[in-house]
C-alpha cells in the first residue's frame, strides 16, 4: 500500500557496508517463525541482558519512573523497571512480528475494542487523528489498526537506507503510507482526505512549538502543540488509540472521539492530550518507553537538568 515516494530496493542497498543490516533483518525474520510465546520468553531474557549492557538507559528509565510516579515505593518502581526492560526485549521481536507476519497470523493474536468509533467516522467521511503514545508495542499498534482500517503513519526516516527500506515497507504491511514527522502539510492532507493518521506526541521534542504542562507528576513537561493543530483540521475526529500486550496476545484500544477538543487554548489542549496518554499508560506502565529522556527540556535554560 506504500505510495510512489516509498524507498525502493536499489542495487546500492547491497553494498558490503550494509551486509550487517541485512544479516540483522534476516535473523529477525527467522526468529519470527518461532511460536509467539517462545518469542516473548526470549524477549524477556534479552531484556534482562539489556539491563546489564544498557546502564545509561536503565538510569534514565529509573529516573523517569521516580519523577512520574513518586507515589510508588522504591521497591515497586524497581519491580516496574525490571518488567519494563523485559518489555523492551519483547519489543525487538514485536518489530519482526509487525513487519514480517502475514495478516492471518497477526489477526490470531489481536483483539479490538472500540472498532465502532472507526466505522462511524468512515460512514461520516471524517479524518481520524489517532492520539497514540510510545508504548513498546507501537509497531504492532500500527499493524493491528491497519487491519481494521488502513491508515497513514507519522515517522522519523532512518539514516541507514536498508533499515529505512525495511521500516517503511514493514509499517505499510497493512497501511497506506508514511509521512515524515516534519511534514505537517502531509499530515493535514491525509486528514482532509478522510484518512486515519497515527500520531504520538508524548516524547520531548524541545521547547519549539511546545508548552509546559503537567504529565504524570511532573508539573511542567514540554509538550508539543501539534496535536491540537491537527485536530482542528476540518471534519476530523480525535480517537485515543493504543495497543497493549496481554497473556493471550494484543488488545488494540480505540477510544471514543474526544469531546470539546480542541478548545483553542494551547495549554488546555496539550494538558488534555497528556491526560489521555497518561490514562492509557497507567493501564500497562511496564510497556511504556520509559528509557526516553521525556523530561529533558526545562521551562528555563537556567533550570538544572532533572537527569
Amino acid at each position: 500500500m506504500a505510495n510512489d515516494n516509498a524507498p525502493r530496493l536499489e542495487p546500492r542497498l547491497f553494498h558490503p557496508r550494509y551486509w550487517a543490516s541485512w544479516l540483522g533483518l534476516g535473523t529477525l525474520w527467522l526468529l519470527t517463525l518461532l511460536p509467539w510465546r517462545s518469542q516473548m520468553w526470549l524477549g524477556c531474557q534479552l531484556g534482562h541482558l539489556a539491563t546489564k549492557v544498557l546502564a545509561s538507559r536503565v538510569k534514565i528509565a529509573r529516573r523517569n519512573l521516580e519523577l512520574a510516579m513518586p507515589e510508588l515505593s522504591v521497591a515497586e518502581r524497581e519491580l516496574l523497571l525490571t518488567r519494563n526492560f523485559e518489555s523492551v526485549g519483547c519489543a525487538i521481536f514485536e518489530v519482526g512480528i509487525a513487519w514480517f507476519w502475514p495478516d492471518w497470523r497477526v489477526r490470531n493474536l489481536m483483539k479490538v475494542e472500540g472498532e465502532e468509533h472507526v466505522r462511524a467516522a468512515i460512514v461520516k467521511g471524517q479524518g481520524m487523528l489517532l492520539l497514540s503514545c510510545h508504548f513498546l508495542t507501537l509497531e504492532l499498534n500500527a499493524r493491528c489498526f491497519g487491519l481494521v482500517c488502513p491508515g497513514v503513519g507519522v515517522y522519523r526516516p532512518n539514516t541507514n537506507p536498508v533499515l529505512e527500506y525495511a521500516q517503511y515497507h514493514g509499517r505499510c504491511m497493512s497501511n497506506k503510507y508514511l509521512v515524515n514527522r516534519n511534514d505537517v502539510k502531509g499530515m493535514i492532507k491525509a486528514l482532509r482526505q478522510g484518512d486515519a493518521l497515527w500520531y504520538a506526541p508524548d516524547h520531548d521534542y524541545g521547547a519549539r512549538a511546545s508548552v509546559f504542562v503537567p504529565y504524570f507528576a511532573v508539573a511542567q513537561a514540554a509538550t508539543v502543540t501539534g496535536t491540537a493543530t491537527l485536530a482542528r483540521v476540518k471534519n476530523t475526529v480525535t480517537l485515543p488509540c493504543y495497543n497493549i500486550r496481554t497473556k493471550e496476545g494484543y488488545t488494540l484500544h480505540i477510544g471514543a472521539p474526544l469531546a470539546n477538543y480542541p478548545q483553542g487554548d494551547d495549554v488546555l489542549d496539550a494538558t488534555r492530550a497528556n491526560q489521555e496518554i497518561e490514562a492509557a499508560v497507567r493501564k500497562a506502565p511496564e510497556q511504556y518507553m520509559w528509557l526516553h529522556r521525556r523530561f529533558k527540556t526545562r521551562p528555563s535554560p537556567e533550570d538544572a537538568s532533572v537527569y
